[in-house]
């Protein structure tokens, strides 16, 4: 057994069982389950093999369409607001303006500051904002518009309206952590660019285009495929705006949601595991179209 351990040969299987022996308890076993589930019809004490029913029935499930689109216009916002935008604020944050002067202690109370609120229980902060986008009069939201002379909203029973509040929601939660991994790769890429590149002539401008981007283009791709599964994974945050996974006409009901709902609500654990099983599809089809689009499945020409 000592022998075989300390073999050259065996000791990269010795390191790696670990994570196969995870990946398989925890991710290989349940995924084959649930899609043998998704073909059943599961009763208390009873199950009964049904083939594709559960997938046909799916697709003309009028509410799982709702949910779908929901969780794909979600999706599609977060990508919008949560890497552009905390993008450019790390490369300001990064430049030679505010790395080494006052600034730049004003700049490292701002990073942290942007990153606590990671930190923070969606339960809490789900909590907050519900109070926040209150119906009253006294909630923040209605203050603050009230200031323009505007009237009270109800802004959680109206479809823009409440969608407006999740994305406030997931953009004070996520923008400091994107704004940090990009920051993690601006200070990889050399200083002798940006000389290379002054000496040349470039603008700022072009330097971005030119230098920037392409050099954080592994970090780009690293949180474009995350927020792709954040935003189609998203549950706690809309669960805890709306108390409960019953919002005014399912605006706030998304795919994980509807899950929860056949699943643990309803009790129609293969009808649960059909939308999971959808679900893993669509996220695993975006995720591979995307890694295609940007070239990360290409090898590099030594």
């Amino acid at each position: 057994m000592k022998k075989f351990l300390y073999s050259k040969k065996a000791a990269p299987y010795v390191f790696i069982l670990p994570f196969v022996l995870t990946f398989a308890i925890f991710w290989l076993v349940p995924l084959v389950k649930s899609g043998m589930m998704s073909m059943e019809k599961i009763l208390p004490g009873q199950v009964e093999f049904i083939g594709i029913s559960n997938y046909k029935r799916l697709f003309n499930d009028r509410v799982f369409k709702v949910a779908m689109g929901n969780s794909i216009k979600y999706m599609i916002w977060t990508l919008v607001l949560l890497i552009p935008i905390p993008l450019i604020l790390a490369v300001m944050i990064n430049s030679k303006l505010v790395v080494g002067n006052v600034a730049g202690k004003i700049a490292s109370f701002f990073k942290s500051s942007l990153f606590i609120p990671a930190l923070t229980s969606v339960v809490v902060a789900g909590t907050i904002f519900r109070l926040i986008f209150g119906e009253m009069d006294t909630a923040l939201m209605n203050q603050f518009i009230g200031l323009f002379g505007m009237g009270p909203i109800k802004w959680l029973k109206g479809s823009n309206t409440g969608f407006a509040a999740l994305l406030s929601l997931a953009c004070w939660r996520w923008f400091g952590v994107n704004m940090m991994y990009f920051l993690a790769g601006l200070q990889s890429i050399p200083e002798d660019y940006y000389e290379a590149a002054s000496m040349d002539g470039a603008t700022g401008w072009q330097k971005f285009i030119k230098i920037t981007v392409p050099q954080l283009k592994p970090t780009i791709v690293y949180v474009l495929t995350i927020s792709v599964y954040g935003g189609l994974s998203m549950f706690t945050e809309s669960y805890m705006l709306w108390q409960g996974n019953n919002s005014p006409q399912n605006i706030g009901l998304t795919i994980v949601g509807y899950l929860y709902r056949q699943g643990i609500e309803k009790n129609d654990m293969g009808y649960a595991s059909a939308v999971g099983v959808v679900l893993l599809v669509v996220v695993l089809f975006i995720n591979l179209l995307q890694l295609m689009l940007t070239g990360m499945f290409k090898k590099e020409e030594k």
